[in-house]
């Protein structure tokens, strides 16, 4: 028999009293659960009817013209993305591959400027803002010509190349005031919006930990990227894009699969390690980890490349303000085709939650347990009873937040926040100090994947520790 049982009348577990957390009770009553069924089984989930999750169209209060550095694969989704959104018009192309320049004039027009010099379009009064899509090794010095060229940019991860590179970014966007943004676009979807509200209502209590994972299979997903059979140094600027590493001898190999070479990528934890690392710092309001320990391997992808396909990274969050210590592992597999593609778990001492960029699963424990005898004999100085402790068994809750329907996704809303702050809107979250936060830890994975030895950071101040 089932009977109808209301959270707001069971009893709530005692709550330490932080600033970032309300109490279970008042938690409870927040979230409207509603009417949940009692299971004879605690292994089975009650559910509460599904959340919608719904996005508020931004106004535009004028046009902004945009170009492209760096018109590649990611570049050119950027941009279509971008180009979505109203009063947004494209205007010029830079990429040191002509094919690529000759594909945006067939895709966005005869009339846009193209040129394998990024200074020139930075020179261009008409550019308001920059998309930067350009391996990530330009990430760094592109980002500050632009802002002092009095351009808008828009970044993508990581956001430097170095850790060393970091300060110089946060300095010009300080000095300059233009809008700097980084392109982990999950940051801004409704799931991850919604996971910060509840993390902070108290959803699953104290966070302990948390874990991501990320699957690729595919050999465009494990970046063997299409190399043109006009590959050539009349067709690329080969000398530009090493002008500020090692010089070597034209390969389109290096230049069209870029990733794959420590010179001009930043490996597994560059490319989608710093993603997680977004998502959970802005789910949590932390600065990062303090220590940072990688491993892993080149099990599969033996084509030449520097860098491993399997990475497992492991972190220390200390204690702060903000959130109780906890630990993070990351996992990401180029040879795994199995087991999907992405997720982010935040564990804490009242449940779990599974963060997605369109929808939040909370799972609430299902179990507590009275006060143990033993401890309540110490307490009171009184021999303890003879009795085992009672077990109150309550259901085990999953509750489901979804985008709504027609919900255009993490991308657009990223553009969106860009814009809105470019117009005179609040001022977007990923911005460079945000972005080195996300992007430090990520790349000091692979410094303790190459020197195998845990790396020290101090993730307020945003530098190494010796």
């Amino acid at each position: 028999m089932k009977t109808k049982l209301n959270l707001a009348d069971l009893p709530a577990a005692d709550q330490k009293a932080n600033a970032y957390q309300l109490n279970r009770k008042e938690f409870v009553q927040k979230l409207s659960f509603g009417g949940l069924a009692l299971s004879a089984s605690p292994s089975l989930f009650t559910k509460a009817p599904e959340n919608i999750l719904k996005r508020t169209p931004p106004l535009v209060n004028n046009n902004l013209q945009i170009a492209l550095i760096g018109a590649g694969g990611m570049g050119s989704q950027d941009t279509m993305t971008a180009l979505s959104h109203p009063g947004i018009k494209l205007v010029a192309v830079c990429d040191l591959y002509q094919g690529h320049l000759d594909r945006a004039k067939e895709k966005w027009g005869p009339d846009i400027f193209t040129s394998r010099d990024y200074k020139e379009i930075l020179s261009r009064p008409e550019v308001d803002a920059v998309i930067i899509g350009t391996p990530d090794h330009w990430h760094k010095q592109i980002s500050i010509d632009a802002m002092y060229a009095g351009k808008h940019v828009y970044c993508e991860k990581p956001m430097v190349h170095s850790i060393e590179e970091g300060h110089a970014v946060i300095e010009a966007q300080r000095k300059t005031g233009m809008v700097f943004v980084v392109g982990s676009q999950g940051l801004s979807s409704l799931g991850n919006e919604k996971a910060r509200e509840l993390l902070a209502a108290g959803a699953i209590g104290d966070i302990n930990y948390a874990e991501g994972f990320w699957a690729r299979r595919s050999p465009t997903g494990a970046w063997q990227y299409n190399i043109p059979s006009d590959a050539s140094t009349q067709t690329v600027d080969w000398d530009t894009f090493l002008s500020n590493t090692k010089k070597r001898d034209f390969d389109p190999m290096r230049f069209f699969r870029w990733r794959n070479y420590r010179d001009y990528g930043t490996g597994m934890s560059g490319d989608l390690f710093v993603h997680l690392f977004s998502s959970l710092h802005f789910i949590t309001n932390s600065y990062g980890p303090n220590q940072i320990y990688a491993s892993g391997g080149l099990r599969y992808w033996k084509d030449g490349r520097e860098v491993p396909d399997v990475m497992l990274g492991v972190f220390d969050y200390p204690e702060t303000p903000q959130h109780p210590a906890f630990n993070l592992s990351l996992r990401c597999n180029f040879v795994d085709g199995t087991s999907g593609t992405t997720y982010l778990r935040i564990v804490g001492s009242e449940g779990a939650m599974d963060v997605q960029w369109e929808k939040v699963i909370v799972r609430r424990n299902g179990e507590t347990f009275e006060t143990d005898p033993y401890l309540a004999a110490q307490s009171s100085g009184q021999p303890p009873k003879k009795e085992v402790s009672r077990k109150k068994i309550m259901p085990q809750q999953e509750t489901v937040y979804s985008a709504e329907k027609g919900y255009l996704g993490a991308h657009y809303d990223h553009f969106g926040n860009w814009f809105a702050a470019i117009r005179g809107g609040k001022a977007v979250v990923e911005d460079a100090i945000f972005g080195y936060r996300a992007a430090a830890p990520a790349l000091a994975c692979n410094d303790s994947y190459y020197k195998n030895k845990p790396i020290f950071w101090d993730p307020k101040a945003m530098k190494l520790i010796r």
